[in-house]
């Protein structure tokens, strides 16, 4: 079955630049082709991303075959030199104001070399959302973000059918005596985050944020997306990505995930930020913040974490906590007091507050 490339024409369900369509019961098989990025329908193409995981779970083949779903080649930080390795990546994340150690770094430079999306666990607040919003910057891609919760399903997150104007196509149909014709082309289509992904000329970097917190059956929906890069709308057929996105997922841990989503991706746990790194990004997050008054900080947050709290604050908390504290200080209240009429910004909790409070003296006296 040859994909259809061209714009779509009023009346008949063709798909629009950049997509392919495999109409309903003719899935593409596994001979079948597609062209490159940027180039017209051509025989004997391999689809995009082979390797990638099949229906069942496991992968089809070798991950190092998979062809790269890294930066769309005329992006403008995205040519094959500005991101080679991971000393490159860190320097390109660096420049964006994002801290990463070598193990983040290194999962985000195979993800974008496999093709493989990228799961992201942690504490929350240690930079999982920031890593996709500075990343599409870094390779010059849209950010398209789906922000998971309780009750998510396909309809909110990859398209639905605009009632109202098929409603309003049947009307006018009726009063002009003509024949109501198909009601579901594309121009009846609302396109929801995993559609647009699939859909950008050039690529996107796709974030679905806390999927712990959707639904199980809503991870089962995702398999298809992310082992093919690939939805199948019942009327319309399978659609595939011409640039498959740069793919990150995030999970605070609320639940366990499914196997089945875990072997479709590449897994990285981001730990709290080591004393060097943190003071690093707070004199980048934070202007106005002397060298010695970020020492005495993260020193503080150092030992705030070490003690058993509910809620141990993460880098988004400790950076909130230094500006207020600036702020503070430069109203006139000495360091240590500002830390400490600043704790709400670090603590959200009354029951750690009453725990820091009783520590204030061995956590802020030499802050």
């Amino acid at each position: 079955m040859t994909p259809v490339g061209a714009s779509p024409v009023p009346g008949e369900p063709l798909p629009a630049p950049g997509r392919f369509f495999f109409p309903p019961g003719e899935p593409p098989a596994s001979g079948g082709t597609l062209p490159s990025p940027g180039e017209p329908s051509a025989p004997g193409r391999p689809f995009p991303a082979p390797g990638r995981s099949s229906g069942d779970g496991e992968d089809s083949s070798a991950a190092g075959g998979a062809s790269p779903a890294g930066p769309s080649p005329d992006g403008p930080s995205s040519d094959g030199h500005a991101l080679r390795d991971e000393r490159s990546l860190a320097s390109a994340l660096e420049r964006e104001g994002y801290f990463a150690d070598e193990g983040l770094c290194t999962a985000v430079h195979l993800a974008l070399r496999l093709g493989r999306p990228l799961l992201l666990e942690g504490e929350p607040g240690v930079g999982k959302t920031e890593i996709a919003t500075v990343l599409s910057r870094v390779v010059g891609r849209e950010l398209i973000r789906l922000q998971c919760f309780e009750g998510l399903d396909a309809g909110q997150a990859l398209y639905e059918w605009d009632y109202p104007k098929q409603l309003l196509q049947v009307r006018v149909a009726e009063s002009r005596g003509q024949e109501v014709g198909d009601l579901y082309r594309e121009e009846f289509l609302l396109r929801r985050p995993l559609l647009r992904a699939l859909e950008a000329d050039r690529g996107a970097v796709l974030l679905i944020d806390e999927i712990d917190r959707a639904d199980s059956e809503f991870e089962a929906f995702l398999l298809e997306f992310l082992g093919d890069f690939q939805i199948t709308v019942p009327e319309l057929g399978t659609i595939g990505a011409r640039t498959p996105p740069v793919v990150v997922l995030t999970s605070n841990r609320t639940r366990e995930l499914h196997d089945a989503l875990k072997r479709r991706c590449l897994y990285h746990w981001i730990a709290f930020p080591e004393v060097d790194r943190e003071r690093a990004i707070l004199r980048a997050a934070v202007p106005g913040l002397e060298e010695r008054a970020a020492e005495g900080l993260v020193r503080a947050v150092q030992r705030v974490r070490g003690l058993p709290l509910l809620k141990r604050p993460g880098i988004a908390e400790s950076v909130e906590w230094a500006r207020g504290a600036v702020a503070l200080a430069e109203g006139g209240s000495p360091w240590p007091v500002a830390l400490r009429r600043a704790l709400g910004l670090l603590i959200k909790d009354e029951e750690d507050t009453r725990l820091l409070l009783g520590h204030a003296e061995e956590l802020f006296g030499d802050a």
